[in-house]
């Protein structure tokens, strides 16, 4: 292989003893999949601390859309470190920041006026996003989906419905939060099949909520993600947010769209609601943008974003290396075509994905938008149970054999490379991959 090289069985001795550090210090909250200790990275290929060298099909969670360690975004972070690394944007102006306000409000959907607040993650801007919607609604409700993941801060945690163990012990969360189901059509929650079903479960937001229990005039917002995340990467109909917009706009709930993991051009386009046709009220945007950096924005309509000053305010947040690196992002983004780019290496990854499932029993599902890719693992492809611990096991391998990937929802893996990813490098971990899914299928049926 030429660009995966294990030379040391991973976990290697320098990684275990950083491990063993990490296990006394470190919180235990964390729980890392498996037992790296990454070194250094460039582009789409990680290190760890022996020496072992893997093909990154994971981007640290959706966060280097541009890769690792970008030259321009190198250039352009050094650049502010040297001027002034902090004077919080809470209290004070810098230009930077207010360049990449005005960038990230020309990117997004909508042609009307736009206002942006900075703070340092997803989960930040997500809690921003629900106090707004409360302040300019004056309603005290919410809707959220099934499988979603919005944060892990209390309201953001609210929010979220991915896994049991993210809120188990952390209640009573924030009241008013109501979840229906996502339109994960390979597994309805209705038992209805796509398209004949009508998209029944947008229709069943307003018969099985607002008109039994839920008041429509106390709804603040419907928190979306238009590709779940950790949900499995579950990609709903092209028609779903349009129909739902139909139904909640007459009651005046807003929109706000998470793109924590989607956006930046992760679906092949600045954000994935862009292939919904629907243009939503805010957007919350973080991981792809500061290309490693911490930064996460919520951008509204002016209209809506009408807080007064001390409503909000974060100390750290836009702080100016990371908008630094945020506006180098975006110029990377453009410079290298990087949304074609996406659009096209997804579409050859999911058709070598989708010949392999045509081979492999274990595989019930592929599917994508771009480079945001899940596959799904079963029992087999009849019966669809559920392969949590096959999952688990192929990430693994592919691990141990220089791919890195992650699993999502309870028995999906999730295909998320930088954005710069080629058609060498990705076959070379499409290959590792389909030789760990063979190794598990075959084990689980010999």
């Amino acid at each position: 292989m030429k660009y995966a090289n294990i030379v040391v069985e991973p976990p290697g001795p320098k990684a275990n003893a950083v491990i063993e550090r990490a296990k006394k210090t470190m919180s235990l909250s964390t729980g890392q999949p498996f037992p790296m200790v990454v070194e250094s990275a460039s582009d789409c290929i990680v290190r760890d601390v022996d020496g072992n060298q893997y093909i990154d099909f994971n981007s640290g969670v959706a966060v280097l859309n541009v890769g690792s360690t970008h030259p321009r975004v190198v250039e352009a972070a050094y650049g502010q470190l040297k001027k002034f690394t902090h004077y919080s944007y809470a209290d004070f102006y810098y230009e930077n920041i207010i360049s990449l306000g005005e960038r990230v409000s020309s990117i997004t959907p909508g042609s009307f006026d736009k206002r942006v607040f900075f703070g340092n993650s997803g989960t930040e801007v997500v809690e921003a996003a629900m106090k707004l919607s409360r302040i300019h609604t004056k309603r005290p409700r919410f809707f959220a989906y099934t499988g979603s993941f919005h944060g892990r801060t209390l309201g953001a945690l609210s929010l979220t419905g991915s896994k049991p163990v993210q809120v188990k012990g952390f209640s009573p969360l924030v009241p008013g939060v109501e979840h229906v189901p996502y339109p994960y059509c390979y597994r309805c929650p209705l038992g209805l099949e796509y398209p004949r079903c009508g998209i029944a479960c947008a229709d069943y937001v307003k018969e099985e909520y607002l008109d039994k229990y839920v008041p429509a005039d106390e709804v603040a917002a419907m928190f979306f993600e238009p590709v779940q995340g950790e949900g499995g990467y579950v990609v709903p109909p092209p028609d779903y947010f349009a129909k739902l917009e139909r139904i909640l706009k007459p009651y005046g709930i807003l929109f706000v769209d998470d793109e924590i993991q989607s956006g930046i051009g992760r679906t092949g386009r600045w954000f994935a609601v862009e292939h919904f046709g629907v243009v939503p009220d805010m957007i919350c945007c973080a991981k792809g943008l500061g290309g490693g950096l911490p930064i996460g924005a919520m951008i509204a309509s002016s209209e809506i974003m009408d807080w007064g000053p001390g409503s909000h305010a974060s100390t750290f947040g836009g702080n100016p290396v990371a908008a630094a690196a945020g506006l180098a992002v975006l110029q990377a983004v453009e410079e290298q075509r990087l949304l074609d780019n996406a659009r096209n290496m997804g579409e050859y990854m999911v058709q070598r994905l989708r010949e392999l499932k045509d081979r492999c029993q274990i595989i019930g599902d592929v599917r994508g938008l771009g480079l945001m890719i899940g596959v799904e693992f079963v029992k087999d492809q009849g019966s669809k149970e559920y392969a949590s611990v096959e999952a688990k096991k192929i990430a693994t391998k592919a691990w141990k054999s220089g791919l890195i990937v992650l699993t999502a929802g309870r028995s999906s893996i999730r295909l998320a490379p930088p954005l710069t990813i080629n058609r060498e490098i990705a076959d070379e971990g499409l290959s590792i991959l389909e030789k760990s899914v063979k190794e598990v299928d075959t084990e689980e049926r010999s």
